[in-house]
């Protein structure tokens, strides 16, 4: 074989090294957002600007000078060719006319860092070389300010190796410099949003192409782009659109679980866009308004009734979409909150049971359970709507103008949530259960001071009769209805609060189908030590009346009466209150305080 054929042969052979290089410029135009950024790639021998013993320089050209006599795996190419076009798409090397001023290391050295430290979660292939952390935070301008009054800590990785891979050169090109920083910006907003796309669900991840968008979803992406007021509640606020589960549960248009952070809705269903935005922007504000824990023992399905006539008549007012046939409203009801128009529906319940919320006829959209999504137990709820209402409030009166004033009273309402229940029983003990008040006396043995051991001082005491007047009674409801976790939490928030009035002791009657008296106990063995007696049926009176007319009972103790509700008619003829369970009711009305554990 003649020296030209193995030359022509040498020639044609496949050069590892540009294989390697090819590749990795491959991988790196897999990214988006790196592929958009339109930079030159000079591979020449003859290059003047690309360095001697590093990988690559980045020129305010555009243009990336790679060596080509260095030798380097496809992944670490694409992660070299990705820290220059980061130092095109921060603005480092910016594309200006004229002549231009080097950075000095120091500068180099803090751009290199913020690179790296974005390449680290925006992962490109990998390093050539192991990368010195940098545990100092800041911009470029604060790295390098703080890098000349206290030294580089060590050299940081660039392209380059040793050498600077930024160079700033005097742009020769025709018309306006190239907009780096613009260009990455907007490739990068739009491969994070696709990314986004595809992670929830908007793109098929087989073919690739966008699915259609749902009408609920773009009523719901509206709210957080367009609407400040639900606008933080609708970026929290999860939709599940499932026609088994909606026939399952009856479930005609739409209902809400505050407590899970879902709205459940028919896909079935045909509305408009604006219809959607109105049902939507219904079940937030059930949600974020809590109209579930505040219907308290009223009706479930009355109340809300009650609030779909108040919050249609807002969105109504507001212009949130269109109100889909068949929804509740009454102009008569305006500025009426959901209680008051309660009262006046609980007037005509047959009439009231006639009508339809968006669950269906007779069927309340407000959930108390989620419907197999769990609950939301990482949330504090009440702080997520409360905050959510505030913020999207505060916003929207800025920037899209007024509300019903009903609406306003309400959100302002969030901002003071009430006392819980705990603490309003302290305050009901303060009120009218005395703590006992030492009296002096120099009947008493006397205290002397070590430092005026002569003169006699007078000692403290509690008087018996004192005592005996700073205490309370307990009538515990023992029925089998009353749960022993209700018990245990009830006896000791009253043992707690006893024991810091300094109560010796408290009269105990345990009631079921009868009274079990047990006497005055120490307020310490009320909560621990305390043996429930009974478990049958439910007849408070007796145990009433037995403290009445106990002589050893003083007449201007109070009583505190715990049950589920669940008992007789009670007339109590001295102060009194009553210690129930979340969304428990009385079958009378109650004259004293009414207590509700959560």
């Amino acid at each position: 074989m003649s020296r030209a054929d193995r030359a022509a042969r040498a020639a044609a052979r496949p050069d590892p090294a540009t294989e390697a290089f090819l590749a990795g410029l491959q991988l790196l135009n897999g990214n988006t957002a790196f592929a958009a950024l339109n930079a030159t790639v000079c591979r020449s021998e003859d290059c003047e600007h690309h360095p001697e013993d590093g990988w690559a320089t980045v020129s305010s050209s555009g243009t990336i000078h790679v060596n080509p006599r260095r030798r380097a795996e496809p992944a670490e190419w694409a992660w070299v060719l990705a820290h220059c076009l980061l130092h095109l798409g921060f603005g480092h090397v910016p594309a200006e006319p004229g002549r231009r001023t080097q950075p000095d290391a120091y500068e180099l050295a803090a751009r290199c860092a913020v690179v790296n430290r974005f390449l680290a979660t925006f992962p490109i292939g990998r390093a050539p070389v192991e990368l010195p952390p940098v545990h100092a935070g800041g911009d470029e301008e604060e790295l390098a300010a703080r890098w000349r009054r206290d030294g580089l800590p060590q050299v940081v990785g660039g392209a380059a190796g040793p050498g600077p891979d930024q160079l700033l050169v005097p742009w020769s090109g025709i018309g306006t410099p190239e907009d780096w920083t613009g260009a990455f910006a907007a490739a990068l907003t739009r491969t994070m949003s696709a990314a986004m796309d595809l992670a929830g669900g908007r793109i098929d991840e087989e073919t690739g192409h966008r699915l259609p968008e749902r009408p609920w979803t773009r009523a719901l992406n509206w709210f957080i782009s367009s609407y400040p007021l639900l606008g933080g509640l609708a970026a929290g606020i999860t939709l599940v659109a499932d026609a088994e589960l909606a026939r399952a549960q009856g479930i005609a248009v739409a209902a809400v679980n505050a407590e899970a952070g879902e709205i459940y809705l028919n896909p079935l269903r045909r509305h408009s866009d604006e219809e959607w935005r109105f049902v939507l922007a219904h079940e937030m504000l059930h949600a974020a308004l809590r109209h579930g824990d505040r219907r308290g023992a009223r009706d479930p399905y009355l109340f809300n009734v009650a609030a779909d006539y108040v919050i249609n008549g807002w969105l109504l007012e507001m212009g949130v979409g269109e109100m889909p046939a068949g929804l509740l409203h009454d102009p008569q009801l305006k500025g009426l909150s959901a209680e008051e128009v309660y009262d006046r529906l609980a007037r005509d319940r047959r009439r009231a049971r006639r009508l339809a919320t968006l669950a269906g006829k007779d069927r309340p959209d407000i959930l108390g359970e989620p419907l197999g999504h769990g609950r939301r137990d990482y949330v504090d709820l009440d702080d997520f709507y409360r905050r959510g209402l505030q913020q999207g409030f505060e916003l929207h009166r800025r920037e899209r103008g007024h509300l019903p004033a009903a609406l306003v009273e309400e959100i302002r309402a969030l901002a003071h949530p009430p006392l819980p229940w705990d603490a309003r029983l302290a305050r009901w003990f303060d009120e009218f259960v005395p703590s006992p008040q030492p009296v002096r006396s120099y009947a008493r043995p006397s205290r002397r001071q070590a430092a005026t051991p002569d003169i006699p001082r007078a000692g403290r005491y509690h008087p018996p009769e004192e005592v005996a007047r700073c205490t309370f009674g307990v009538l515990l409801d023992t029925s089998g209805s009353m749960s022993r976790t209700l018990l245990g939490k009830a006896l000791g928030a009253i043992a707690s609060y006893a024991t810091a009035r300094d109560v010796a002791a408290a009269r105990v009657v345990f009631c079921d189908a009868a009274p079990h008296d047990a006497g005055y106990l120490p307020v310490t063995e009320i909560a621990g030590r305390v043996r429930v007696r009974g478990r049958g049926g439910t007849v408070l009176q007796p145990g009433v009346d037995l403290l009445e007319r106990a002589e050893d009972f003083p007449g201007a103790a109070p009583l505190l009466l715990i049950t589920d509700g669940e008992c007789d008619v009670l007339r109590v003829r001295r102060e009194h209150a009553y210690l129930l369970p979340q969304g428990a009711g009385l079958p009378f009305t109650p004259r004293g305080p009414v207590f509700r554990m959560h």
